[in-house]
């Protein structure tokens, strides 16, 4: 039997309601074949949810759910091609790392010889080699981790589905484990669809961000576009760190708007805003310190300077409230107290609608 490959995921205003509460409100979407895209958001904002329903664990109360251009909206689990890896791993510990791997197959009913040949290649792909006898409990959490993807990989599901696969890791193993799950889903030209609620888990794996909050998607895009170009305060505040400040917009020309963010006046990218109030999304990166001041530069006062090894992070006291701002590089430490005039870089300077 030769599989079909990836296969794309498309919803269709999917809404999901349990009696009175909406968990899921109209969404639409695309994981495009062979790409991974993130589900990111806040606890219950309906991201767990909607992979459940990917999946078939849940059937959607409206719309339609097409995998590989076929709809599955009334399928179970069982009749989708489909893998799913759980954040607790769901090993079984009473098997092998072979025998937790062959599950699927065995019990697919594909003969013991086969569920080994495939549970051996896929343990051998997610670097297990060697690993086959021993069991879940001998195993530290990274390598539990893979013997759940290669359970999930053994059947060669049209698409595979991770639930914040990384919570149970700690930070630095986080780190690798992420690169290789993207690296096994680009090797392999898998489609996957990856719930998370850590943003910089998402920037780093996703070819797509699908940002959910209240059961809604509030934007999707290629990571650098929602961490430079947010739709509104929430995407902005929920992906990276972001000044948020109260702002007038005092003239549109030409797609570029007059802005001013207290005393200071800049040009921005209008992104369709009309003159009046409006806010100003500042990533702490994107605020520079200036030796002296000019129009573009707004005046402040150090609160706090605390040294991180490879940058500073500084609150500053200004006209606008209170910002924070990262500076990289060896710079000397600033007392508080001290005087400072700060700038705007060319990027991550950000208009986003008022509300």
């Amino acid at each position: 039997m030769t599989k079909a490959g990836p296969a794309s995921v498309e919803f269709r205003n999917v809404s999901m309601r349990y009696g009175a509460v909406t968990a899921v409100d109209n969404v639409s979407f695309t994981v495009e074949a062979g790409k991974l895209v993130t589900l990111l958001g806040p606890s219950g904002c309906g991201k767990t949810t909607t992979l459940r329903m990917i999946a078939g664990l849940e059937i959607a109360s409206e719309g339609q759910i097409l995998i590989g251009g076929q709809d599955v909206t009334r399928l179970s689990a069982a009749d989708r091609d489909v893998s799913m890896v759980f954040q607790s791993y769901a090993l079984f510990p009473h098997m092998s790392v072979l025998e937790n791997a062959a599950y699927g197959p065995t019990v697919k009913g594909l003969g013991k010889e086969r569920a080994r040949e495939m549970a051996l290649e896929k343990l051998a792909l997610v670097g297990l080699k060697g690993f086959e006898n021993r069991y879940p409990s001998e195993l530290s959490g990274g390598q539990q981790q893979r013997v759940a993807v290669a359970r999930a990989l053994v059947l060669e599901p049209q698409v595979l589905l991770f639930d914040e696969p990384l919570s149970n890791l700690d930070a630095k193993l986080r780190r690798r484990v992420r690169e290789e799950i993207r690296e096994l889903q680009q090797n392999l030209n898998l489609t996957v669809a990856y719930v998370t609620h850590d943003q910089e888990e998402a920037l780093a794996v996703s070819d797509k961000i699908i940002v959910m909050s209240n059961a809604k998607i509030a934007q999707q895009g290629a990571p650098r576009a929602l961490y430079e170009e947010p739709a509104n305060a929430f995407v902005a505040d929920f992906i990276g760190d972001a000044n948020l400040i109260d702002v007038t917009v005092e003239a549109v020309a030409d797609g570029r708007a007059d802005v001013a963010i207290g005393p200071a006046r800049v040009s921005l990218p209008a992104r369709g805003l009309a003159p009046g109030p409006a806010k100003v999304a500042i990533r702490p990166e994107s605020l520079l310190l200036l030796e002296a001041g000019g129009s573009a530069s707004l005046p402040g006062t150090v609160r706090k300077c605390a040294y991180l090894g490879n940058h500073l992070d500084i609150m500053i006291e200004t006209p606008v409230g209170e910002l924070f701002v990262i500076q990289y590089g060896h710079r000397a430490m600033l007392e508080p107290g001290t005087a400072v005039n700060l700038g705007f870089a060319g990027s991550g300077v950000t208009l986003i609608p008022p509300a």
